[in-house]
């Protein structure tokens, strides 16, 4: 297991857009992700689960990564909470 805090960039927090490709690369791993924030901790690979920790600019949220491919997936998901948007 590996986990990581990150602090939200984008300016209007972890809405709709940011969520959706958070999710999609989540789906592509193996391990189960979670994130928790301010002691609620929700399902990574769930839409639903990230909009309602409503992660505004400046939340700090965790990141755990457990599996087989548990580096790999924190690294990637680490990279789009702190705002690379970019396909791979």
């Amino acid at each position: 297991m590996v986990n990581s805090k990150l602090t939200i960039k984008y300016p209007d927090g972890l809405h709709v857009r940011p969520a959706s490709m958070f999710v999609r690369e989540a789906a592509k791993f193996k391990s189960k992700i979670t994130l928790t924030c301010d002691g609620t901790s929700v399902n990574g690979k769930s839409i639903m689960g990230l909009l309602m920790l409503a992660l505004g600019p400046g939340s700090i949220v965790e990141i755990t990564a457990e599996g087989t491919d548990e580096e790999a997936a924190l690294q990637r998901l680490a990279e789009i909470i702190s705002g690379n948007f970019d396909e791979k």
